[in-house]
């Protein structure tokens, strides 16, 4: 062991009476009530209503959770239907497993029929609510800390993450400390927020440019990052690189397109958050 490590906690579930409280479940609400919060106050100052942040994540976050679930359950399908697998725990969420990219694609959706149901313009709400959903992922990332999943190869770094023997992989048995991707990829994820925040300040993003720098800037970090775990989960190699990495690639490529295609296509930002024509002058008056 290490010097100096991080050590992972020895449990992830509390009772409360008979009722578990499970670790990973409360790093996900934590974040995605900051991402409310932060999202609402975006949503505001660009001229939207107080609450329609909330009103939409009625719709975003249930689609989300069965979307990140699904896109787990299909990668990972042999965790839950191979040999002497029960497919009865493809739904015990409770366990970890929501897929990132399953859990935007599906979360989106929601976003984008609860945004037409109250007239909203998608594009704005999109730049507002997207620098909210770093945040969210970066401490629903604390929850792989509590279970003791998804971290790197093994490594004796100052700040390298202590894995009790039942939790590491295979081939990997005497090794004690490994990467802690989590708190890379939460670190990144803030660092992420703090850079669009400062560019949507300093050069008023709009039509949806916020939104694909916030792709564009996760993939960049997920890239690296995925190249370090060493867990079996997604473990798909196609041309030497995994799945999730192929993936980033992909959506930093779209995102990239998209962001000088607005930018020449629509400098600026845009002043009317509703569909009925509704300026944020006149929001203001209201």
């Amino acid at each position: 062991m290490t010097l100096l490590s991080i050590p992972s906690p020895g449990e992830s579930i509390w009772y409360l009476g008979p009722v578990p409280i499970r670790a990973y479940a409360l790093c996900i609400i934590a974040g995605i009530v900051v991402a409310i919060w932060i999202g609402e106050r975006r949503w505001v100052a660009r001229g939207g209503k107080a609450g329609e942040v909330s009103d939409l994540a009625v719709w975003g976050v249930p689609f989300g959770l069965v979307g990140g679930r699904l896109y787990h359950v299909i990668t990972d399908w042999q965790l839950y239907f191979g040999e002497g697998q029960n497919p009865v725990t493809a739904l015990y969420i409770w366990r970890g497993g929501l897929g990132v990219w399953g859990a935007i694609a599906l979360g989106a959706l929601g976003v984008v029929i609860g945004a037409r149901l109250r007239g909203i313009r998608l594009l704005p709400m999109l730049d507002a609510i997207a620098p909210a959903v770093l945040v969210a992922q970066a401490i629903g990332r604390w929850g792989n800390w509590f279970n003791q999943e998804l971290f790197g190869r093994p490594t004796d770094l100052p700040w390298a993450l202590e894995i009790d023997p039942m939790h590491r992989p295979e081939g990997y048995p005497l090794n004690e400390t490994f990467h802690p991707t989590f708190l890379y990829e939460s670190l990144w994820n803030l660092a992420a927020f703090a850079v669009i925040i400062w560019a949507d300040r300093r050069f008023r993003l709009g039509h949806g440019r916020v939104a694909a720098l916030y792709v564009m800037l996760y993939t960049l970090g997920r890239g690296w990052i995925e190249n370090l775990r060493i867990d079996d989960v997604q473990l798909v190699d196609v041309a030497g690189l995994r799945l999730n990495v192929w993936t980033s690639i992909v959506l930093f490529t779209l995102a990239t397109a998209y962001f000088v295609w607005a930018t020449r296509r629509h400098p600026g930002r845009e002043e009317r958050v509703y569909r009925d024509e509704t300026t944020a002058t006149d929001v203001a008056s209201r």
